[in-house]
């Protein structure tokens, strides 16, 4: 690696961050290039060079974050499966940042309908492709019908947590996983 390309990089990982720090504080709404080119210590033109626009920036740097945040790992079964995507959602979720930035988001997605469809396109499509697997693998294994709704299931298994953590920003207590994971799996099934 070069020294020029670990500079690029450097400049990458400081817009990244700064960007993303702005959000949280901001809002998306009045986010803008010089506030994120101050807070990463750069020139407009060092943002301008990778992304064309506030919101190309947005939305690439949203998505890589959102789709790596949230894993649906094989465990062996649909009930160790559930356990640990939640587990990963909680601890996505449970970070300040994303704290902040996901309910702004949604209220701006209401209001900006370009935005609102490049990020179903480059966040909610990909998460929900991933979760999908999880599913599909439990009907692989027969733990689940062949006709099991897989878009329903998907449904019950982000919202729970996803509102208790956001829209009642209510941590919930140390069994919740595990009572939740058992309430997901027995409406799988029905």
């Amino acid at each position: 690696m070069t020294v020029g390309k670990a500079l690029r990089d450097d400049v990458t990982d400081a817009i990244s961050a700064a960007f993303f720090e702005e959000l949280a504080m901001t809002g998306y709404g009045r986010l803008s290039v010089d506030s994120v080119a101050r807070r990463a210590g750069v020139g407009k033109a060092a943002i301008y060079r990778r992304w064309p626009s506030k919101q190309r920036m947005a939305i690439e740097l949203i998505s890589a974050v959102a789709v790596a945040a949230i894993e649906a790992p094989d465990t062996g079964s649909l009930h160790g499966d559930v356990r640990e995507f939640l587990a990963n959602a909680r601890a996505a979720l449970a970070h300040p940042l994303a704290r902040s930035i996901v309910p702004d988001l949604l209220a701006e997605a209401h209001r900006n309908t370009e935005l609102a469809d490049a990020l179903l396109s480059t966040v909610r499509d990909p998460r929900r492709a991933k979760a999908g697997s999880l599913v599909e693998r439990a009907i692989a294994r027969g733990e689940l019908p062949a006709d099991t709704d897989v878009d329903l299931c998907l449904d019950l298994l982000a919202g729970p947590l996803y509102w208790r953590l956001t829209a009642i920003n209510t941590d919930p207590g140390p069994d919740y996983l595990d009572r939740l994971t058992d309430k997901l799996v027995a409406a799988f099934h029905a």
